[in-house]
């Protein structure tokens, strides 16, 4: 071997080495080519290069990096790219074809290249590129700068192969992420010290914990179970040598604590949640890491409450009316008894009153299965005048206390409005009635109606016990009563508001209540008010 092919040699590693620093260095795929390809032509004595990549989803070579080729003259070496296929086996026939396409490019480019050497960049046995490096004028190529050029190429094909199994990675972890973003459910990740990596928008929204404050904290402090339905907890599960080979899967449930700062639901503190961890594993068998998919059971875990008030609510209702009902039909069908027409009278007429609130209730309740159904509809009328509807309500409610005035204040250029008489009267029934029974030492009770320029309201004040805090958030859902004593002394399914909001709101309005003691220091009861649209 000559000296001057010993000194290349030693050329040929310093390049390589610093390539190898360069691939480590995780330097940009374009940047990285461009330094192979500017060492192997230095390395041979070249004066340019290129390196073109097969394009992955046309299968076109395309140029990626070029080296002493000014941009602008990059597009005249397509032909040379393109049109002399690479076959290792009729390689000596193409570069006849090469100095040719070579020869012709140089008449527009007037670069002066004469000469090129062309090697392939194989990935498992695949062509995924060429790199060509040029020489000019009357110069000579080193002594086996084939062979030299040989170890720049299979840097280049590790290269793009590490560019693109690390952008296939990438692609696949956006996609994952992206998966985990828009899960329903909730999503973390724990390492095997059991904590956070990984916390999805859904779970930030179940739990109230903003992402960037979860990541990084011990999976207990973020899932801080106040009462557990299952056996264990991961952490006890874990000290019992879970995962095992018949249960790799772990499901936990119970109440967890929100976060103390954020609640994105409700004001509750604590929610309903079912987590179940699936350990992932290395080729070993060691668990590196938890996934744990996390449901929010709150809104389940109020669904069966609200199965058992039903049931509870409704057979208590119905009992009454029926239980009166048999009484009275029971002793006037005695026959041993002589009934005046006067007992007959009255007792038909509380037997008339129970089957009316029992037909009310069915009403109710059928009312209800049409709003879940889809099928709640309105009649409505052009002319609907809420000030007579008022007036029949308050003289109808008149006779049933004694303990009550009711008032009723409309201005006088009151306006007709567009809407369903028949629900309209349920919505103020329903109001007055709950005025009236959470009023129960009596008091002034005033229907006051207001016109605005677009719509006009219909308050119900009265002077009663008032609604506790803690339940102004479900007053309007269905079966809500208030939580006192009185609300268990009195009768009442808890749909009457539930059902208003669904008839005022179908009539394009609002309906809402405040404690008269906000506006008024020292008042009592409560004010609810609805609004519908004048047009």
């Amino acid at each position: 071997m000559s000296r001057a092919l010993v000194d290349i040699r030693i050329l040929q590693r310093e390049f390589l080495l610093a390539i190898s620093r360069a691939m480590t260095a995780e330097l940009d795929l374009h940047d990285l080519l461009r330094l192979i390809l500017k060492s192997s032509v230095e390395l041979v004595s070249g004066k340019a290069g290129l390196i073109a990549l097969v394009d992955e989803n046309s299968g076109t070579l395309q140029v990626a990096a070029v080296y002493g080729i000014p941009p602008h003259l990059v597009d005249l070496f397509a032909p040379l790219v393109r049109e002399v296929p690479y076959n290792e086996e009729h390689e000596r026939e193409a570069f006849l074809e090469l100095k040719n396409q070579l020869h012709h490019i140089m008449r527009e480019a007037d670069l002066g290249l004469t000469q090129v050497i062309r090697l392939p960049l194989h990935i498992g046995g695949q062509v995924i590129g060429l790199i060509y490096v040029f020489q000019s004028g009357n110069y000579y190529f080193v002594e086996d700068a084939p062979n030299l050029l040989r170890s720049f190429a299979e840097q280049a094909a590790i290269a793009v192969r590490n560019a693109r199994l690390y952008q296939a990675v990438k692609q696949e972890k956006q996609r994952l992420d992206a998966i985990l973003e828009r899960s329903a459910d909730g999503v973390m990740i724990l390492d095997r010290n059991l904590r956070i990596t990984v916390f999805n928008q859904a779970l930030s929204y179940i739990t109230g914990w903003p992402a960037s404050e979860a990541i990084g904290q011990p999976h207990d402090q973020v899932i801080d179970w106040v009462s557990l339905k299952s056996d264990s907890d991961l952490k006890e599960a874990l000290e019992h040598n879970w995962p095992l080979p018949n249960a790799a899967h772990l499901y936990v449930e119970g109440e967890a604590r929100r976060h103390k700062d954020i609640h994105y639901q409700d004001d509750s503190d604590t929610i309903s949640l079912g987590i179940t961890y699936a350990p992932l594993m290395d080729e070993a068998g060691r668990m590196t890491d938890i996934i744990a998919n996390v449901r929010d059971l709150t809104r389940y875990r109020e669904e069966e409450a609200l199965q058992k008030t039903f049931i509870s609510v409704i057979s208590h209702e119905l009992k009454t009316p029926v239980s009166i009902i048999k009484g009275y039909a029971n002793t006037l069908h005695r026959p041993d008894a002589n009934w005046s027409p006067e007992i007959l009278k009255e007792s038909l007429v509380v037997i008339e009153e129970e089957a009316d609130n029992l037909n009310a209730l069915i009403d109710n309740l059928l009312e209800v299965t049409r709003l879940q159904a889809g099928t709640f509809t309105l009649e409505i009328s052009d002319e609907v005048s809420l000030p007579k509807i008022a007036e029949s309500a308050a003289r109808r409610f008149s006779t049933q206390s004694n303990n009550h005035q009711i008032e009723v204040n409309f201005p006088a250029e009151f306006p007709m409005v567009i809407g369903d008489a028949r629900r309209l009267t349920q919505v103020l029934n329903n109001l007055l009635s709950n005025a009236i029974k959470y009023s129960p030492d009596g008091g002034l009770i005033t229907i006051q109606g207001e016109v605005y320029p677009e719509h006009v309201t219909v308050s119900v004040r009265d002077e009663g016990i008032g609604i506790p805090v803690r339940d102004h958030g479900r007053l309007f859902q269905k079966f809500a009563r208030l939580d006192n004593a009185l609300s268990r002394k009195t009768e009442g399914t808890g749909l009457g508001l539930y059902l208003s909001r669904a008839i005022i709101e179908a009539h394009h309005g609002r309906i809402w209540f405040h404690s008269n003691s906000d506006s008024e220091p020292g008042a009592s009861g409560t004010t609810f008010t609805f609004s519908l649209p004048r047009d």
